[in-house]
């Protein structure tokens, strides 16, 4: 088994990250969960080996992060949600690692990805004229990474259709760490701003940022 992490984001217990490091064959990762026979068949039908793997480690890690087995589903905008707990959950994926954040009362969000991505359109497709002048010329791959991941993290909690994360999604200036604080604020269509607060971690090549809270 390849559970990287878990840890409570809180004091009271109500709100857990958990990440799960993709080493096993997908025969290992089919037989270490408890996926219900439709989710398998949903999942065979995908054609990359790869994001199959990713699929059946999201059922794993959550296998490890409850007591009692739970039925993943999706809304019809992508959102995930355990049909048998009424507990906010936010999952993403990437080759080599999958990452789940729960939340007991509030909205969450998570997003992971790779540093051996070439992040250089974020600068143009997600950021504002603000953020740009606030890139750094060192670490700059990273920093565009960290700027994306946050951006949909924030894009994932706030679960809104067609929003624009260069103009409705900022985040303030920050230097890159191996783990830090963030700090956003969003602005729905009507002009409304709800300013939000997020955690970042850098491991093994791969940026990982979540909101946990309100």
């Amino acid at each position: 088994m390849a559970l990287f992490l878990t840890k409570d984001l809180d004091d009271d217990g109500h709100s857990r990250l958990g990440i799960w490091q993709i080493t096993e064959t997908e025969e290992q990762l089919r037989s270490l969960s408890s996926i219900p026979s439709d989710e398998l068949e949903e999942i065979s039908f995908i054609k990359s080996e790869s994001l199959r793997k990713q699929k059946l480690a999201v059922r794993v890690l959550l296998d490890s992060m409850f007591e009692d087995k739970v039925y993943l589903s999706h809304h019809d905008n992508g959102k995930p949600y355990i049909e048998n707990n009424s507990i906010n959950i936010s999952i993403t994926h990437t080759e080599k690692y999958v990452a789940v954040i729960l939340n007991d009362d509030y909205e969450v969000g998570i997003d992971c990805e790779s540093l051996d991505r070439d992040f250089s359109a974020v600068e143009k497709k997600a950021l504002s004229e603000e953020e740009i002048e606030d890139l750094d010329d060192d670490g700059r791959n990273t920093q565009l990474a960290i700027y994306w991941c946050a951006k949909e993290a924030v894009y994932k909690k706030m679960s809104q259709y067609n929003v624009d994360f260069a103009e409705q999604i900022e985040i303030d200036d920050f230097h890159v760490r191996d783990e830090g604080e963030l700090e956003a604020v969003f602005t729905d269509k009507d002009g409304y701003e709800q300013e939000l607060s997020l955690e970042y971690m850098t491991f093994d090549r791969h940026v990982l940022v979540w909101i946990s809270g309100e």
